[in-house]
């Protein structure tokens, strides 16, 4: 058992609060009280001067399934034998010695969602898991945890160079009702063998998992919300990189979105519009949002530099905060367990020797589960 006094608390749901102490008792937060007498019981960390947020989270990455610094051997993200395979579980390729991991804690990350590439026109399930650990199976706290689809040039150049459907983004629309369309047969028959990449199509029409879905650009991101509407599923919007086009728009459907990698470069067509005000857009007309580095395509390291850049472009502190902890969390449908610092929730937080949005700040300690993992 531990308690960490004199610290300022951002508690990830806009407070910042002084003069309080946080216990952690059995790997989670055990009560946030105003400053009282600590018994003997616990192990004193004395905070003075520093701040402490949740863990953060990021909610698009590809740890573990690409390796860095290894080349293909490491590349276990996308299964291109074929354009379609929810039969594909993230879980089953991670490799959590990664060094993203370590990357990924020193920075204060400890919570991430683990997915397929964007090769495939629909790419399989994911998985949301904490950064420490060596068994991934140990390390989950939710599986599945989305479907991955992809809309745009991905599937496109990987597919139609090989002459193979889609070559047109009528063509990946068209795969994605197909095989919803034929998920709905298979839930609606009688008799049926097992099949598992209808089954995993089929949580996603019984709202067990939403559709998460790679679009850039405006009007692939209207196809996915039309599709949304055709299906009646729960989708998330993965990248929108030029969702300030059409953020009031999108705020009529009821849908989360990530943004991010911002820091990488225009290196195809559709990243031509990004912008760091894309977030503060979205925000403005309700949309909720979540930051993310794609991570490798920018190190996960990066996570924080991303978000003062946000921060940099229009949005707060505390909206920066929580798009990559409370936000983050609800993205995901974690936010019972992490995201914010509250009595029962996983002791995930993080102890930054300054703001933690001034790159002069340093990551001090991170906890997970109550447990010190850097």
């Amino acid at each position: 058992m531990i308690a960490i006094k004199n610290a300022i608390i951002w508690n990830g749901n806009g407070e910042s609060l002084e003069n309080h102490v946080i216990f952690v008792k059995n790997g989670v937060f055990e009560r946030i009280e105003s400053e009282e007498k600590i018994t003997e019981a616990y192990a004193v960390i004395d905070a003075k001067g520093k701040i402490i947020t949740p863990g953060l989270i990021d909610v698009h990455t590809h740890l573990g399934v690409s390796e860095e610094g290894v080349g293909i051997e490491g590349a276990d993200f996308n299964e291109t034998s074929h354009p379609v395979t929810p039969q594909i579980r993230a879980l089953d390729g991670i490799n959590p010695m990664e060094i993203g991991f370590a990357d990924a804690r020193k920075a204060g990350v400890t919570t991430v969602q683990v997915m397929p590439g964007s090769a495939n026109v629909i790419g399989g399930e994911m998985v949301v898991l904490k950064t420490a650990g060596t068994i991934v199976d140990e390390m989950v706290i939710k599986s599945p945890s989305g479907m991955k689809a992809a809309t745009g040039e991905n599937p496109k150049r990987f597919h139609g160079a090989k002459g193979k459907m889609p070559v047109t983004r009528m063509g990946v629309a068209a795969l994605i009702r197909e095989k919803l369309i034929e998920a709905q047969n298979y839930i609606n028959s009688e008799k049926k063998d097992r099949k598992l990449d209808l089954e995993n199509m089929a949580k996603v029409l019984n709202k067990e998992i939403p559709l998460r879905v790679h679009a850039h650009r405006a009007d692939d991101i209207l196809t996915i919300l039309r599709i949304k509407r055709e299906f009646d599923i729960n989708v998330t919007i993965e990248h929108c990189t030029e969702g300030h086009h059409i953020a009031d728009y999108i705020a009529k459907h009821d849908v989360r979105v990530s943004v991010g990698p911002t820091m990488s470069t225009r290196s195809k067509v559709e990243l031509k519009d990004k912008k760091w005000s894309t977030i503060k857009t979205l925000l403005d007309a309700g949309v909720p949002c979540s930051i993310t580095t794609d991570h490798p395509v920018v190190g996960i390291e990066y996570l924080v530099t991303s978000a003062i850049h946000a921060i940099k472009n229009g949005i707060t502190e505390q909206q920066a905060l929580q798009a990559i902890t409370l936000n983050a969390a609800k993205h995901l449908g974690v936010d019972d367990r992490v995201g914010s610092i509250l009595p029962n929730k996983d002791a995930d937080f993080v102890i930054w020797s300054g703001n933690p949005f001034d790159l002069n700040s340093k990551v001090e300690k991170v906890f997970i589960n109550g447990e010190i993992v850097n």
